[in-house]
């Protein structure tokens, strides 16, 4: 039983994948941070050309 649990321990067969894992995390969360970032300045953007070609008509 000893044997059975001090090879599980030193098992790391399952840690490569866990590692892969977490680096596909983070580049996720980088991927939406910078997306959202860029959304909101395009939106801001499309409002300042939108506010700067409005013509009001007398």
């Amino acid at each position: 039983m000893t044997k059975l649990l001090s090879r599980f321990y030193k098992d790391e067969s399952g840690a490569t994948a866990i590692e892969y894992g977490l680096i596909a995390t983070l580049i996720a969360i980088a991927i939406i941070a910078s997306a959202r970032l860029v959304g909101t300045n395009l939106i801001a953007r499309f409002t300042d050309v939108s506010t700067a070609l409005d013509v009001t008509t007398p």
